[in-house]
């Protein structure tokens, strides 16, 4: 007793200090990398990434086309492994900002364009390629009139051709409007501060210091016709007349051969009330909640109406049954048998091997893996912990999840084969597949679409050095993990079936119909609980729009997992009944075969919402990614479906006895 009392009163003084620790801290969400702190005056240079086109899918180096170059040379930055499988290539840029002044800025005059210059602008242009430009990793948003909607847009076109003209126009002015909120600090002054890091701060006796954080980034694109030989006078970063734009009276810059294109900008900065903290705010508004309500509303409808066959079925008809059966004496239960129908008549064969068990083992496996990938990194996305600010750590994040998440794959596919076979004999060969099969086919993919990307000279394909780097990281982590958690399965207590199994299978009575088309008509109830979320997510894809209510598909990722489970019991209790005791692949595809209708729902998007997708290539790059999307998604739903409805057989069959 007197342990329990201190072990209490220790409890309590934890509970107290923690309180009193967090009275103290100020903390908040920062959805980003680490606050930085500008002093007045202090120069700032933006960032360039890659051009991307919701045309063509294609992203291409800003620096392959005629711009100015920064004066100390192109500088590529550190790049992770997310950002280099999305094509991303961030360089420095010659945009340079000081802090709090506002300036007009000449930047370049480039030399008499050339055939080919003009050749690849005029293409870039009338692709719809857009310049993605940052500063202090935010990117610059501009907004546009459609239809008399203002629509918000990240970065700036290329250029642009006015309509019913042949002409084509460069982007070669910027208004940039920097938006800025004064902190204050008390007992500190800030001596150095830079955009790869957070202000560095000493002490400085009885003196209260101010300096700024960047809290919004706006850009507005004009293109000036400006006189080459006032503009050839100009040093790199030279003050100019304030210039308006957009401009009326001003003649556009025409992309022509022999034209000498002169490139200058503006910047404005304005004070905000936005906290640093919030300034991602403007970017993650949230649009069409009352869908993503009404796609979860939709959801749940789907599984009360699932639930209550499920309850029907199973506390009602089958309860009935089995405890009728075990109140019958023996002989009575021997006349029975004679006269039984349904899913009892296929207790000696409804444990009976499937077809290709090795392979069914195998996407078990993955799909273990790929369903551990998607829940936990959706998981941590929803939480917080995986910033859009941070560009690429969500797809890293899926990448180092999936490699350790090969325990779970051998373990789960090994001992799955360990239940159909009853032996831990020929594990390894299982093992090696399930640790080849599904991060073969990505390979056999993404190869093919990287030879379509090098043909086109994009920086979208993988690097040789990074495919020898995935090729490691599979070699010495998934594949010695996958193989332990094989072990591991070998070494786990067995699943012994509740019945044995007859020598003879017993033969399956003819149907009207083949049942593999309830299974595929089956996909249909899972597809209904995620499809308006795909919207919302093939958007963020190729539409380049942010997507981050993790939450809402963290809450429709739970229904989806909820809806195979029941789908696949019903279709197997429905195929039971009628003495199809072939459930195995039945109920692996009654929930997998949602896949078939994602790929079908794709190629609907591709054909109706991405109808400015030009080109054999771009669409080939776009299949070539959703096939791999629809094979991960078949192998996660069909495990649910597969494991749900075997324990469920299991537990049926194991209330039966069988003399």
């Amino acid at each position: 007793m007197d342990f329990l009392q201190k072990s209490m009163l220790r409890i309590s003084w934890v509970f107290l200090f923690a309180i009193l620790v967090m009275r103290f801290c100020h903390g908040f969400y920062l959805p980003g990398t680490y606050m930085h702190t500008y002093s007045p005056s202090e120069q700032i240079f933006a960032k360039v990434n890659s051009l991307t086109s919701i045309e063509t899918e294609l992203p291409f180096s800003y620096y392959s086309l005629p711009y100015c170059k920064p004066p100390e040379g192109i500088k590529k930055s550190a790049e992770n492994l997310g950002e280099l499988l999305m094509g991303d290539q961030i360089d420095n840029s010659p945009y340079r900002f000081k802090m709090n002044v506002n300036e007009t800025v000449f930047l370049c005059i480039h030399s008499p364009l050339t055939e080919l210059e003009v050749k690849l602008l005029k293409q870039r242009t009338r692709d719809l390629y857009q310049v993605n430009i940052m500063l202090d990793n935010l990117p610059a948003r501009r907004f546009a009139k459609q239809n008399g909607i203002t629509i918000q847009w990240t970065g700036f076109p290329v250029g642009y051709t006015p309509a019913n003209s042949n002409d084509d126009y460069i982007i070669n002015h910027l208004k940039f409007r920097v938006f800025i909120h004064e902190y204050e600090g008390s007992g500190f002054e800030i001596v150095g501060t830079g955009e790869e890091g957070s202000g560095v701060l000493s002490e400085a006796d009885k003196k209260k210091a101010s300096g700024f954080e960047i809290v919004g980034f706006e850009v507005v694109p004009c293109s000036i016709k400006h006189d080459p030989d006032e503009m050839s006078k100009l040093h790199m970063y030279e003050n100019m007349n304030p210039i308006s734009c957009p401009s009326e009276t001003e003649q556009p810059q025409i992309i022509k051969e022999g034209e000498r294109v002169a490139f200058t900008y503006e910047v404005e900065f304005v004070k905000s009330d936005i906290r640093w903290p919030s300034r991602w705010d403007a970017y993650l508004k949230m649009e069409g909640a009352r869908v993503h309500w009404f796609s979860i509303l939709n959801s749940l409808m789907v599984i009360v109406f699932l639930a209550g066959i499920v309850f029907v079925i199973f506390l009602r008809t089958v309860r009935r049954d089995l405890t009728r059966y075990e109140e019958l004496d023996k002989e009575a239960q021997a006349q029975m048998n004679e006269e039984l129908s349904g899913w009892k008549l296929v207790v000696g064969d409804v444990f009976r091997e499937p077809d290709c068990p090795k392979f069914l083992s195998v996407m078990v496996g993955d799909g273990v893996q790929i369903t551990g990938m998607a829940v936990v990194s959706i998981v941590f996305a929803a939480l917080g912990f995986m910033s859009p600010a941070s560009r690429g750590m969500l797809l890293t994040g899926m990448v180092f999840l999936y490699l350790f998440l090969g325990i779970a794959a051998g373990y789960a596919g090994v001992r799955f084969w360990r239940t159909i076979k009853g032996t831990a004999e020929g594990w390894k060969s299982v093992a090696w597949s399930v640790a080849s099969f599904f991060p073969g086919i990505i390979f056999v993919i993404l190869t093919f679409l990287n030879f379509i990307l090098w043909g086109s000279k994009s920086t979208g394909a993988i690097p040789i050095s990074l495919y020898f780097i995935l090729l490691s990281l599979w070699f010495c982590i998934s594949v010695p993990l996958t193989l332990f958690g094989g072990f591991l399965g070998t070494r786990a207590e067995p699943i012994k079936y509740p019945v044995r199994t007859n020598q003879i299978p017993r033969e399956i009575p003819a149907r009207k119909y083949p049942s593999w088309l309830l299974v595929l008509g089956a996909g249909t109830l899972p597809f209904g609980t995620l499809f308006i979320e795909l919207f919302f997510i093939l958007s963020s894809i190729w539409l380049g729009r942010f997507y981050y209510v993790f939450g809402f598909l963290l809450i429709v990722l739970l229904l989806l997992v909820i809806v195979c489970s029941e789908v696949s019991v019903v279709l197997t209790y429905m195929h039971l009944c009628v003495e199809d005791w072939r459930w195995w692949w039945k109920s692996f595809f009654a929930s997998g075969s949602v896949a078939l209708y994602v790929f079908l729902y794709s190629i609907n998007y591709l054909v109706f919402d991405l109808r400015s997708l030009s080109g054999p290539v771009s669409a080939t790059l776009y299949l070539g990614y959703s096939l791999i999307i629809v094979i991960a998604i078949m192998l996660a739903t069909g495990t649910i479906g597969l494991l749900t409805s075997f324990y469920f057989v299991h537990y049926l069959f194991s209330s039966v006895k069988i003399d």
